[in-house]
């Protein structure tokens, strides 16, 4: 296999090509990837809806359903529990292979025809709106969620309880408009803290207790900028910040962005026992190489969200082994180019397809074997036909591709590529990306938000009949009774954005560091490599070994 540079055809950026790489390529015999690994995880990214959830009706049933799909969607749609049911049979749609078509050409079509499930996720109660939910109950508008309770407007979390607003966070409770906080109660307005508790305005702050806009700190308790008070000192000083309203927050906000900048000291990466492995957000990994946001993996390359996977390259948000361009999958092993599968192996370009084995080019499947376009055949049949179209799609220049764009399930600017990699629509239908038109909706008798009350105790029960309008999105949010009531509670004035600009507005800190970035340690000058974007504007940026003489 050819290695060293290559020109990436999408960005025309050089990428390497190296001797690693070539082996997984080689291995999973595909031919090298003409794209970078950046351009791929867009392609990827963009089959991993972050779209707006939306009331429509089962095709099987009528009945109601709330998804992220856009109405332009081309597959049926069925209720998830009916699509896992024995109401219908995926194999009716299975179609002949014809040589002399483009094996694309022909996917598309069983693609545009067999039913999908209206989201994903399984064993939840009360999860109506919410999408990508797991082992969780009371969940609402929210994503990507596992075994988590009562949790609103939230994004990507784990084990998180009786929250608002929470993105990216693991075993947190109580807590509110926070971004990457580990095991923290009654946290609000934070980012990177672990093992905090009933403290506001905390970055990078580990064991701290009664703490408010203080940054880099560790074991301490009662601290103002981190200047240490005693405790009738401290709650008589934190009376004065007023954090019940809403126009105080929001210059607080505004402060504490300064000191994330200015103040703070960053640790050049964000990787905890991450041995000889590249990249960021690492956690308890190994051989892993220009990969993000894995845990638990080993002989990884170019991974985008993971874990728990085992020699494989260029995977998105999936547990896989042996794999190659691989999207929201889990428990995959040994496949090629697969989409939203869960337990499938030995077999190549899946959608939405569970527990499959020796299946190629299927839509739809559960528990098949055999399989090519959701046609059943006999093991020597499907072997046979299965070796032709790997031939006819490598004579065309087909195999080892991920699907194109033109297979994702909504416009790129409702995925998590455009949150990730934004594009404008010119750039994305440039590189044959579909983009979704949404027209502003227009409501009646709803309210602006600069009109609500700016403390929580001026706020009259009717405000959860009422629509709001975001002067962001213009669009309308309203406020669920037990949203209320955590507000109350918890002394927070009502929020004055849309739920989801809200949560994008909050992941972008982390979608800013995903980029190798060269610079020097701020304390030794030493070069480092850091993957802060300038956008972010920090001041001091230091390597590991002066972070943990600095903070820990």
């Amino acid at each position: 296999m050819n290695i060293g540079d290559r020109l990436c055809t999408t960005c025309k950026n050089k990428f390497v090509i190296e001797p690693d790489d070539a082996a997984f390529y080689e291995r999973a015999d595909v031919p090298p990837p003409e794209q970078c690994p950046y351009c791929r995880w867009k392609h990827m990214l963009g089959f991993w809806i972050f779209g707006r959830f939306r009331i429509a009706k089962s095709a099987l049933s009528g009945k109601t359903i709330i998804t992220t799909f856009p109405e332009s969607v081309q597959f049926p749609l069925y209720e998830h529990k009916e699509w896992v049911s024995d109401a219908w049979d995926p194999l009716s749609y299975g179609q002949e292979y014809d040589p002399n078509r483009p094996f694309f050409e022909q996917f598309a079509e069983l693609q545009a025809k067999v039913p999908h499930p209206h989201s994903t996720g399984f064993n939840n109660y009360n999860c109506d709106w919410a999408d990508d939910i797991w082992h969780s109950k009371n969940c609402y508008l929210s994503r990507s969620t596992v075994n988590s309770e009562d949790l609103i407007y939230s994004y990507r979390n784990l084990g998180c309880k009786n929250s608002v607003d929470l993105v990216f966070c693991f075993d947190t409770e109580y807590s509110y408009d926070s971004l990457y906080c580990f095991k923290c109660h009654k946290v609000k307005y934070s980012f990177n803290s672990r093992d905090c508790l009933d403290s506001a305005f905390l970055v990078d702050c580990r064991n701290c207790s009664n703490c408010f806009m203080s940054w880099n700190l560790r074991n301490k308790q009662y601290h103002i900028l981190n200047k240490p008070y005693s405790k009738e000192a401290y709650f008589e000083k934190l009376k004065e910040s007023d954090i019940q309203s809403y126009s105080t927050v929001e210059k607080l906000k505004k402060e504490f962005d300064r000191i994330v900048r200015e103040g703070t000291l960053h640790r050049q990466n964000f990787n905890v026992n991450a041995v000889h492995s590249e990249g960021n957000f690492l956690e308890r990994v190994k051989n892993c190489n220009n990969t993000y946001f894995f845990s638990e993996s080993e002989n990884i390359r170019h991974g985008f969200r993971g874990g728990y996977c085992k020699d494989s390259i260029d995977c998105v948000g999936s547990i896989t082994e042996h794999s190659a361009f691989s999207v929201v999958d889990g428990h995959t092993y040994d496949t090629l180019a697969t989409s939203h599968c869960a337990n499938c192996r030995y077999s190549a370009y899946l959608d939405f397809c569970e527990e499959c084995e020796y299946c190629f080019g299927c839509s739809g499947l559960r528990k098949k074997k055999y399989c090519i376009l959701n046609k059943q055949y006999t093991e020597a049949e499907y072997t046979a036909l299965a070796a032709q179209i790997k031939e006819d799609m490598k004579r065309r220049g087909e195999w080892g591709k991920f699907f194109p764009m033109s297979f994702a399930y909504s416009g790129y600017n409702l995925t998590l590529g455009q949150i990730i990699f934004p594009e404008t629509k010119e750039e994305a239908t440039k590189s044959g990306k579909k983009w979704e038109e949404l027209p502003t909706p227009e409501y009646k008798d709803a309210i602006l938000a600069e009109t609500v009350p700016d403390r929580i105790e001026d706020v009259a029960d009717d405000i959860i009949s009422k629509r709001i309008i975001c002067p962001e999105t213009k669009l309308s949010y309203n406020i669920a009774p037990q949203e209320l009531q955590f507000y109350r509670a918890q002394g927070i004035p009502l929020p004055r954005r849309h739920f989801d600009w809200r949560t994008l507005n909050r992941f972008r800190p982390m979608t800013l560091i995903v980029y190798p970035q060269k610079g020097s340690c701020y304390i030794c000058k030493k070069e480092i490599e850091h993957y802060y974007a300038p956008e972010l504007g920090y001041k001091k940026i230091a390597c590991i070994e002066c972070y943990q003489q600095q903070v820990s």
